[in-house]
């Protein structure tokens, strides 16, 4: 019975890791708290190994990675654009998203998974019309501790 107990409680410890990572879901909206053309939140303070789920409430959204806001290592990603899409925030760092038709509106979306190991990259990335001001918003609101 002993020998059957150890391989069980193994395999229940290694996959613990899975079922202790947490699930954010953001949704992509025309009109939120924030103004027109959102991520709602626009900010998810996460550990790596959760997910975050783009969810296109309103039609005409994706979510797209912006070149030089991912941590390294951390593969580029598009999806389709009105399709449910999640991220696996895999690496730790800065994941900056946009919404590929609306990214000059503002429709930008910024992850940390743990430690913003790459915070400084990320802030130096140029973005068109609103989204500048947008990120520089985030940017601020960040907690003291990313």
């Amino acid at each position: 019975m002993r020998i059957l107990a150890l391989p069980l409680a193994a395999l229940l410890v290694l996959g613990a890791g899975d079922a202790l990572a947490a699930d954010h879901q953001v949704h992509m909206l025309n009109k939120g708290a924030k103004g027109t053309m959102v991520f709602e939140p626009d900010f998810v303070a996460a550990v790596p190994g959760d997910t975050i789920t783009f969810i296109p409430t309103d039609k005409s959204h994706n979510a797209e990675a912006i070149k030089g806001m991912l941590p390294e290592g951390a593969a580029s990603f598009k999806s389709a654009v009105n399709e449910t899409f999640t991220l696996t925030l895999g690496q730790e760092g800065v994941y900056g998203v946009k919404c590929t038709p609306h990214y000059g509106m503002g429709m930008v979306f910024l992850a940390v998974a743990g430690k913003p190991v790459n915070l400084d990259t990320a802030k130096a990335v140029k973005h068109p019309g609103f989204a500048k001001k947008r990120f520089e918003a985030i940017f601020a609101e960040m907690p003291p501790n990313n």
